[in-house]
């Protein structure tokens, strides 16, 4: 990542949100959704609870997107985390960073290994253009 791209990240990277612009499957027209996010050391993670809502689909159809955070805009190219461990690693930094969600964000993981719940959480890993 460009250390200017980084230093601006770095200085939004506290905020709790995010809005991600993400382009429809068939229509092409862009839509944006407010989703959490984290930035652990120059990786930028965003995650979700369910890999079938619309954007999730939606960016791994056309993974290129805009990300607005705090006044700062900046596109990139996300990538859907497939691998285990990836996914693992961006799902530990946003459990970290939304602590204060963990008792939930444990109780769908009980459930989900108990076999009382699906697990459909998803991660992707957004390279950032610049």
């Amino acid at each position: 990542m460009e250390p200017d791209v980084l230093n601006r990240l770095r200085r939004v990277a506290a905020r709790q949100t995010l809005t991600l612009t993400h382009y429809g499957r068939k229509s092409g027209k862009s839509y944006e959704v407010t989703i959490w996010f984290v930035l652990d050391d120059e990786k930028f993670y965003i995650g979700t609870a369910n890999v079938n809502r619309q954007w999730v689909r939606n960016v791994q159809k056309t993974p290129q997107v805009k990300l607005s955070i705090g006044g700062e805009t900046f596109e990139g190219t996300a990538r859907f985390l497939t691998d285990r461990s990836e996914h693992e690693r961006a799902m530990t930094a946003i459990r970290r960073k939304y602590w204060m969600f963990r008792p939930i964000i444990e109780l769908g993981r009980f459930l989900a290994t108990v076999g009382l719940m699906r697990d459909k959480t998803g991660s992707l890993e957004v390279l950032l253009a610049g």
